[in-house]
């Protein structure tokens, strides 16, 4: 079957002698700019992604990053470690207070304790495009379902709400970080050279997104890899994500 003609992009007229005019993007039709995200709780199987308390989750939040001997979370973040849960109270309570960034508390499902923290940021109703950052999930919660799965969580309900884009920035030396927005079906779209100063080091930023158009089958493929089907009676996982959102991306980097 032949291929079926796209309309091309919409152009104008110029007024002299009627010339094509460079052309413009394309309309963006049936869509208005999404609420503001409210903050609320989004429950999952192995999780659920909650606003972020400091009384509620400060002591099982400074337990499980303390987990981490090698102070490895704070490498690439622009703030920690925290010498003392005093010191790290007092930097969950300025950022439950934002927002935007916007804080999540992480709870694993199967303890009922806080693990990880994330964020909604930079979050832009009027182009429909919102960042997901901040993101420090403690050994407790790596390499675990659930840390994918609060991924998930939060993408469909960003997309939920009608954003167009969802985002994902980080160090680009972060190797990481770099293959897990790839898993997750982030496609690359490029590094900032020296576009910040963190803790007096320069900072390139390699920049992931998806689009909502790419929404339903990136959704289809976190549902099909956290189908507890999926699993052996080990845990181990029959299907790798990666292999079922690599042929989604639409970069690689």
């Amino acid at each position: 079957m032949s291929a079926q003609p796209t309309d091309p992009p919409e152009t104008d007229l110029s007024p002299n002698g009627g010339a094509p005019a460079p052309p413009l993007g394309d309309p963006v039709r049936d869509w208005h700019p999404p609420a503001f995200p409210a903050r609320a709780t989004v429950e999952g199987r192995t999780c659920r992604v909650e606003p972020l308390d400091p009384t509620r989750h400060g002591d099982d939040l400074f337990a499980a990053n303390a987990q981490d001997r090698a102070g490895a979370l704070w490498r690439y973040m622009s703030y920690g470690p925290f010498e003392d849960p005093a010191a790290y109270r007092i930097w969950l309570e300025a950022a439950s207070a934002t927002a935007d960034p916007q804080f999540y508390a992480v709870v694993d499902a199967a303890t009922g304790r806080a693990a990880g923290v994330a964020s909604l940021m930079r979050i832009d109703p009027a182009n429909g495009a919102i960042e997901v950052g901040h993101i420090c999930f403690s050994p407790l919660l790596q390499r675990r379902v659930a840390a994918t799965e609060a991924m998930a969580l939060l993408m469909g309900r960003a997309f939920g709400l009608g954003y167009r884009r969802y985002e994902w920035k980080c160090n680009a030396l972060n190797a990481a970080s770099r293959r897990a927005a790839q898993r997750l079906g982030f496609s690359f779209e490029g590094v900032f050279r020296q576009a910040t100063v963190s803790k007096g080091r320069n900072r390139d930023t390699a920049w992931y997104a998806v689009i909502d158009g790419e929404w339903p089958a990136l959704g289809a493929a976190f549902d099909r890899w956290l189908d507890p089907k999926n699993f052996d009676a080990a845990g181990r996982q029959r299907v790798a994500l990666s292999d079922l959102t690599r042929p989604l991306l639409a970069a690689v980097g």
